[in-house]
């Protein structure tokens, strides 16, 4: 039975002294690292396919919307697609003062 109880205790010592030995490791990149991008360099902002909207130029701007969508807008039945964020606020803007007038600009009939 003294043997049992060694057995047990010399386990729980070796068990609790590894745990307490582990040691995490951490991956830092390098500063000047040539193959991975600066953060000005990388582009978070999302792309929308052609095919999801109503318009071929943004009614802002009139950039056409093959060059890139960022970002939509919902208007009654349309979808309308933007060059940016700006593009879309400015829009949203003139839809709620003369929606005719922007949608004509965006929509080509």
């Amino acid at each position: 039975m003294k043997k049992i109880i060694g057995y047990c205790l010399l386990a729980f010592v070796v068990l609790f002294s590894y745990c307490g030995n582990r040691q995490e490791t951490k991956i830092v990149p390098p500063e000047n690292n040539s193959t991975m991008p600066n953060k000005e360099e990388v582009n978070t902002e999302k792309t929308y396919p052609l095919a999801l909207v109503n318009n071929k130029k943004d009614p802002t701007c009139g950039m056409p919307v093959t060059a890139g969508i960022h970002d939509t807008a919902h208007y009654e039945k349309w979808v309308l697609g933007f060059c940016s964020k700006e593009c879309k606020d400015e829009a949203i803007a003139g839809l709620a003062k003369n929606p005719k007038a922007i949608l004509d600009t965006a929509i080509i009939k």
